[in-house]
């Protein structure tokens, strides 16, 4: 078996209504730190609403050790401004990744994830076996904000001894933390 339960491929998609950190605007990447390892999206310039479509990835070695997310709005001549953080637990996913779940209805249920102190998590999610994939959609509330949900998708699928998940992420309004109904996808 290898050293490393795994490999996490993030692709961070876009944002919505991010908050505005410059008179003429935000220029917004994103920063994912797993262990010592530290990775960012490019900046995407003057918008609240960036669309970033990057994919970004991390070797998991403790699947214990929770993802954290940044949002930071570049400045040229002072520090980047902070514009929300979050942390999220990969651990449950990895744990069914490596279930034999073939013998399992697509669209099955296999685990929801609660809520509590130590994530970020808005509401309940739910990890769903889906066509010989290992789905996790989670809404994020960001700390540090005004304002800010970040939307995840998970996919895990193993393979031999390590495990290869894909994360979408999106910035949903804040709003959403209240219940209202998801916006169309654009």
């Amino acid at each position: 078996m290898s050293d490393l339960p795994g490999v996490l491929s993030v692709r961070v998609l876009r944002g919505i209504n991010l908050v505005s950190r410059d008179a003429t605007g935000s220029d917004p990447y994103v920063v994912l730190h797993l262990d010592n390892q530290k990775l960012k999206t490019s900046v995407i310039k003057k918008t609240v609403n960036p669309v970033w479509n990057e994919d970004l990835t991390l070797a998991v070695k403790n699947p214990e050790t929770p993802i954290k997310l940044e949002v930071f709005d570049k400045d040229t001549f002072s520090k980047d401004d902070q514009m929300g953080d979050a942390e999220f637990d990969i651990e449950a996913l990895m744990q069914i990744v490596k279930m034999d779940l073939e013998d399992i209805r697509s669209g099955t249920v296999v685990r929801t994830v609660r809520p509590g102190r130590q994530c970020c998590l808005a509401d309940e999610s739910n990890i769903i076996w889906d066509n010989g994939q290992i789905v996790q959609d989670m809404l994020l509330k960001l700390r540090n904000v005004e304002t800010g949900v970040m939307m995840i998708t998970q996919f895990g699928e193993a393979t031999d001894d390590k495990m290869d998940y894909l994360l979408e992420l999106k910035t949903l309004p804040a709003y959403l933390a209240v219940g209202d109904a998801l916006p169309a996808a654009a």
